[in-house]
């Protein structure tokens, strides 16, 4: 799992812990095609791309540098728009529709499945995954990372990963 334009090093312990809970929720849940955290405002915070995982089954590989430089980084960046954007529809339809909270979002498509989770403060978890994925092991491990994350993804960890994503205003 790569983070988009941070530096490992360069992370407080905070975000560095943040990225690991990422890698091992990717790493764990076979199916997916891509992940997006999302802040409340629809910047990327944090994504990951596992199809760009050469053999990383076990997590241990990093992904290598894409073909066309910035093609990764906008791959996820779209999926941050798309998980952005459909909460925002989603949400619109629960108060319509006096739903009450909107939980989560599932968009099932011929070759994939798009699911959105709120994390917390407005954040969200977006996961793009194969069609045949096993939807109930996806949303278990979704909500597990929703769980962990709503608990270290502060005000300032926000600011810290929209910083080193280069998604600061």
């Amino acid at each position: 799992m790569n983070a988009v334009g941070t530096q490992t090093g360069a992370l407080s312990s905070e975000a560095r812990s943040f990225q690991w809970l990422l890698h091992n929720f990717v790493a764990e849940v076979h199916g997916i095609h891509s992940v997006a955290v999302v802040s409340s405002d629809g910047l990327l915070l944090l994504g990951s791309e596992p199809d760009d995982v050469s053999g990383a089954a076990d997590g241990q590989n990093m992904p290598e540098a894409p073909a066309h430089p910035g093609q990764a980084g906008q791959s996820r960046m779209d999926l941050a728009a798309v998980v952005s954007g459909l909460a925002s529809l989603t949400v619109g339809a629960a108060r319509l529709m006096d739903g009450g909270r909107v939980r989560q979002t599932t968009v099932a498509m011929t070759d994939g499945v798009l699911v959105v989770m709120s994390i917390s403060d407005g954040s969200l978890l977006g996961v793009h995954a194969a069609a045949d994925c096993d939807m109930s092991v996806i949303a278990y491990h979704m909500a597990l990372f929703v769980g962990r994350a709503g608990h270290v993804l502060t005000p300032a960890l926000r600011s810290e990963l929209r910083q080193a994503t280069g998604s600061a205003d």
